[in-house]
């Protein structure tokens, strides 16, 4: 089995663990989890499914390969993080749960460090960046092109033909209609419905969603 460690030792964190489990037990086993790095939790301490062995400038020094999953629901925190890593010990694969439903998995062109957690369903024709975490039963369409850094929460449905950019926050159960568009560094609030391509960053809400101040 290949060493691998979380970055994150919150609740996303132990959810990830779990999942590295399911792939262990429902497929073939893969990962050793040897822990977590997290920069805000001392280095020691445990939760149910491991230690925190340290923060960035330990991932730095680590001296052996290391395969690391970025376990955080900030888009901007995890591609801060990523470049921050500079040890070519480390790499970063992706994370596939066992259900995970591809209609042509062969249609589906995918970077590095992606999350898929518990029941998500991909069309044909997808092509997926660096670093995107799919959270649980997130359905994804036809034609769809996402790229880096997004988080995406459960029950979101992206409709064929879509394209999202980079560092992007979508809400628990929004929808992307069809052939639309949103750009970088947008927040999409729980339960909205994009109508119309997004453009400009800030939060999103309502349907049709419309951008808030605070």
């Amino acid at each position: 089995m290949n060493n691998i460690a979380i970055y994150g030792a919150g609740g996303f964190g132990r959810e990830v663990a779990c999942l590295l489990k399911r792939i262990n037990n429902e497929t073939e086993p893969t990962w050793n989890l040897i822990g977590f790095f997290d920069d805000g939790v001392e280095s020691g301490k445990c939760n149910e499914y491991g230690k925190v062995l340290g923060n960035i400038e330990t991932l730095n020094a680590w001296t052996e390969p290391l395969s690391v999953v970025f376990a955080i629901g900030s888009p901007k925190i995890v591609e801060l993080l990523y470049r921050k890593v500079h040890n070519p010990n480390i790499e970063f694969p992706n994370i596939i749960a066992p259900d995970t439903l591809f209609l042509d998995k062969e249609n589906v062109r995918m970077g590095q460090g992606n999350i898929f957690c518990s029941r998500c369903l991909v069309s044909c024709n997808i092509t997926i960046g660096d670093f995107n975490t799919f959270n649980c039963s997130i359905n994804i369409g036809h034609d769809t092109k996402i790229g880096n850094f997004n988080s995406i929460m459960p029950a979101v449905k992206i409709s064929g033909g879509v394209e999202i950019g980079n560092r992007n926050f979508l809400g628990v159960n929004s929808v992307i209609l069809q052939y639309k568009s949103i750009s970088n560094d947008i927040v999409i609030g729980a339960s909205s419905v994009v109508l119309r391509n997004i453009k400009n960053e800030g939060t999103y809400v309502g349907n049709p969603a419309k951008r808030i101040q605070y």
